[in-house]
């Protein structure tokens, strides 16, 4: 019987609408129950206006007929239906796969795509190559079945670390809670990645209309920068407030001093009107790195200005990527800038001002145009006339330039040595006149038998031409021996200072201390803990006035 052309337009019409809501199954027995309706030739017409094939709709018909149970909840096919997937097929498919992406752990390290890109493509193409027939999507999915996933290079070897680095990240930590305790600034400072200034290429993406995108050079050449812009930042860590100076020189520990005084003039005396402390937390290298003699002697200029003691502590070697300004100020600068190229240093300077997030940063941003030349030489002495007070943890990594304006030393002056009985007090000591004493004594048998004169022989063996008692007086006696261990041991002088103070040299030091701290572990002596990490002269002074001690000296004509 011939089908009516209304009824297969019906057909159609109904069929749209429908089966758009119908699984697989539900549209085919559909099409059987509507082409058992129409009787003979039903399945033709039906076929026609849905657009299958009338084997869909027969066993569709089969199906209805045959009086099959329906299938569990949630599944369109029996179990065992549809098409093999090409594991199945090809057993081998997955191992090859394997093989491929992972060449040093699971296959042959001289597989043909070690030293190339691993593209769905590319590796469907040398499955296939190999006899696993696979298409780029199968690829793909096989290998997010395996717990592979599109990566980059993740940061996060960091090579050998430092033994004390937990323990100077809570050393650093405690300082800063001591500080905003006391209502004192805690500032995190470093340099951001220098910028080249021009029309070039910035990473990152911004919203513009399709098909206009900011057109800048081919060509990343230096030579055809306009200049270099060095953001030095100093972020408060209380305030969430940022300063950005934007030198155009070098980055040099000048330029990192002046732009913490540039924050401290502008800002940061406004927010903190009676302070006497503030602490730095700094990268271990660079323009403010630990071993910078000019990042010191430039920090004692500025703490004699704002009468600040300023106490720096070194984020351990390694471990910048921590330093909190990088991921507080320095991250969102550069979310703020990406895709805009730095054509000028009002951009870049505008760019960084309106700098902002979430928690409510803000950022000023101004542009330091001074120079600030690089390869300035710092002497030992004036290092040393900096009035620095290393900690006694870790003295090197964290220390206090207190605001003591200092004298330069004058080489025609005689030489100064300090009172022995100022330096034998019990605050730099850490022990009684008395129990300086006892110790003295009990080391005199000991050294004088170490001493002794052998009446016969050189100490080299060979035959003495002097008499006994002949040749150089010792220049330090027991006492001062003694004395100059204690303070090396209590607080961390070094044989150059200790020099100074007893007027000797480097080499006499270091002879009297190993010699003493010998016979001090015979005699069962055992030093008490460090107290401070003084590393110049003009620290000793700045650590004995803090305790009442006024060391006076006694004037020796130069040698």
């Amino acid at each position: 019987m011939r089908i009516p052309s209304e009824v297969r337009d019906q057909l159609a019409l109904r069929f749209g609408v429908l089966f758009p809501h119908l699984n697989e199954r539900q549209q085919r027995l559909a099409l059987a129950a509507e082409a058992r309706l129409l009787g003979h030739g039903g399945v033709r017409a039906v076929a026609s206006a849905a657009g299958v094939s009338e084997t869909t709709v027969r066993k569709g018909v089969f199906e209805l007929e045959g009086g099959e149970n329906p299938l569990p909840e949630g599944r369109v096919r029996r179990d065992g239906g549809g098409r093999k997937s090409a594991e199945e097929l090809d057993p081998l498919l997955v191992p090859a796969l394997l093989a491929l992406v992972e060449p040093d752990e699971r296959g042959d390290p001289m597989s043909p795509l070690r030293w190339t890109t691993k593209s769905l493509r590319s590796l469907a193409g040398e499955l296939t190559r190999q006899g696993h027939a696979a298409s780029a999507p199968t690829v793909g999915r096989l290998l997010r079945e395996n717990g592979f996933s599109l990566q980059a290079n993740a940061k996060t070897l960091e090579g050998a670390q430092h033994p004390e680095r937990d323990a100077q990240f809570r050393y650093i930590n405690d300082q800063a809670k001591d500080h905003q305790a006391d209502g004192e600034p805690v500032v995190s400072v470093d340099t951001k990645k220098k910028e080249v200034v021009g029309e070039f290429k910035n990473a990152g993406r911004q919203w513009r209309p399709a098909g206009e995108p900011v057109r800048v050079d081919v060509h990343d050449f230096p030579g055809d920068a306009l200049g270099k812009a060095l953001p030095y930042g100093i972020y408060d860590l209380a305030a969430d407030t940022g300063w950005v100076s934007v030198g155009t020189d070098h980055d040099t520990a000048a330029f990192a001093v002046e732009s913490i005084r540039r924050w401290w003039n502008g800002q940061g005396h406004l927010d903190y009107p009676g302070a006497t402390r503030l602490l730095i937390t700094a990268d271990a290298g660079g323009s403010n790195g630990y071993r910078t003699r000019a990042w010191k002697t430039e920090l004692a200029g500025f703490a004699a200005e704002t009468g600040l003691a300023v106490t720096v502590c070194h984020m351990p070697p390694g471990t910048s990527k921590w330093n909190r300004i990088e991921h507080r100020l320095f991250s969102a600068i550069t979310m703020n800038w990406r895709g805009r190229p730095l054509t000028n240093y009002e951009v870049i300077v505008q760019s960084i001002a309106a700098t902002t997030n979430r928690t409510g940063l803000t950022v000023h941003a101004e542009l330091d145009p001074g120079s600030y030349p690089t390869g300035v030489k710092v002497s030992d002495a004036e290092l040393n006339a900096v009035p620095l007070t290393g900690h006694a943890f870790h003295g090197e990594w964290n220390y206090t330039v207190h605001p003591r304006p200092t004298e330069p030393t004058n080489p025609g002056k005689p030489t100064a040595r300090l009172d022995r009985e100022a330096l034998a007090h019990p605050a730099l000591t850490g022990m009684t006149s008395t129990e300086l004493t006892e110790l003295t004594t009990a080391l005199a048998s000991p050294w004088q038998a170490l001493h002794a004169p052998d009446r016969t022989t050189r100490r080299d063996g060979g035959t003495r031409r002097r008499a006994p008692g002949g040749g150089r007086k010792a220049k330090l006696d027991l006492a001062d021996r003694v004395l100059a261990t204690v303070l090396h041991q209590r607080l961390g002088l070094s044989p150059t200072v200790l020099a100074r103070l007893f007027t000797v040299s480097k080499d006499t030091i270091r002879e009297a201390t190993g010699e003493i701290r010998q016979l001090m572990d015979q005699h069962g002596h055992t030093p008490g803990p460090a107290a401070a990490h003084l590393t110049t002269l003009t620290g000793l002074h700045v650590y004995a006035t803090a305790h009442g001690i006024a060391l006076t000296t006694e004037t020796k004509p130069p040698r």
